[in-house]
């Protein structure tokens, strides 16, 4: 695996994870995955989570679960998926709460690295997968790490908002400390969650606008 290249603000707040025991047992792992298996995102995007949204500029936190596991969809940020490709449904379902929420028309790209560059971290709880095998790359540290990349940027900024979309990244919220921000819990913007009434209705851009803007903080052109 490809040694992440993080930038000042993040590799001062993770260095001290990514020298521990797990993690470079985590290392060892995916390069025999990468050279056995086609996995997903490419190697050089892992971490573009971290390299499109700066922490001197984090805003908001949205967590997913696990990358996309078809032919050319994951490119490192959660829900995310490159220009000219076609966007899954859960993005779509995505788009279409942005919509009814505040009336943005439902874009022609997939790619959400303008949310990144805004201060939106797109953080999947598992960072790689293999090709059309959901969850293969589970529990083999990266949900130590993202643990740990979510409770260190709990302790270390005020006023984010966290947007938990979804059982698993519920569970990750208990490493948020809700005192210092806004946590926003729904359903799952997959259609099976979606479609039972989870997901739509929500309001989550409105609302973490809306908190945003009472601290004073430059709103997310969503």
């Amino acid at each position: 695996m490809i040694v992440p290249q993080l930038s000042d603000g993040w590799h001062k707040l993770l260095s001290a994870e990514l020298a521990k025991p797990y993690f470079k047992d985590l290392k060892k792992f995916l390069d025999q995955e990468y050279k056995q298996y086609t996995c997903f995102p490419p190697q050089s995007h892992i971490f573009n989570a971290f390299s499109h949204c700066s922490l001197s500029n984090l805003k908001v936190v949205i967590i997913g679960q696990d990358p996309y596991h078809g032919l050319g969809q994951a490119n490192g940020m959660c829900f995310s998926v490159s220009d000219k490709i076609q966007a899954p449904p859960s993005l779509k379902n995505i788009y279409k709460e942005l919509q009814a929420d505040l009336g943005v028309p439902i874009p022609d790209t997939g790619d959400l690295q303008r949310w990144a560059k805004q201060g939106v971290l797109l953080l999947n709880a598992t960072l790689t997968v293999r090709e059309s095998q959901a969850g293969s790359h589970q529990k083999q540290g990266w949900e130590t790490f993202t643990d740990a990349v979510i409770r260190e940027m709990s302790a270390d900024k005020n006023d984010l908002v966290f947007l938990l979309w979804g059982g698993f990244a519920k569970k990750k919220g208990a490493k948020i400390d809700k005192l210092k921000h806004c946590v926003l819990s729904s359903g799952h913007p997959s259609p099976l969650s979606a479609n039972q009434g989870y997901w739509f209705g929500n309001k989550h851009f409105s609302q973490a606008n809306k908190f945003l803007s009472s601290k004073c903080i430059e709103e997310i052109v969503w």
